[in-house]
């Protein structure tokens, strides 16, 4: 499970590995490009009802972390598709099934 520190939180976002991969990618472009954006979220079912939005700016403090010491295989589809959100009015929306641990164990036949 990876996380994400933002501004002085010491609560941390928690967002499974993979997705973290390439929502990195998608909030590294838009700040070096000095964008502003919003990232919202439903709260996963552990945690208290209800739903978030960060307003990420390139002057807050944001760190990545991950669980996994190997990058995964970033998908160029996925990453255009949360390129596209970051850019709609709506900001980026995360589904649930990207805060959530993939478990290895799951076999998808």
């Amino acid at each position: 499970m990876g996380l994400i520190y933002y501004g002085g939180s010491a609560m941390p976002i928690r967002i499974e590995d993979r997705a973290l991969a390439h929502l990195k990618i998608v909030i590294a472009t838009k700040l070096r490009r000095s964008e502003s954006f919003t990232v919202s979220w439903r709260h996963p079912d552990d945690s208290p009802r209800g739903r978030t939005t960060i307003w990420l700016h390139p002057s807050i403090p944001l760190r990545f972390v991950f669980d996994e010491p190997v990058a995964p295989e970033l998908d160029r589809q996925w990453i255009e598709e949360l390129a596209t959100s970051a850019n709609s009015s709506g900001g980026i929306q995360l589904s649930p099934r990207l805060l959530e641990v993939e478990d290895p164990d799951v076999s998808s036949d």
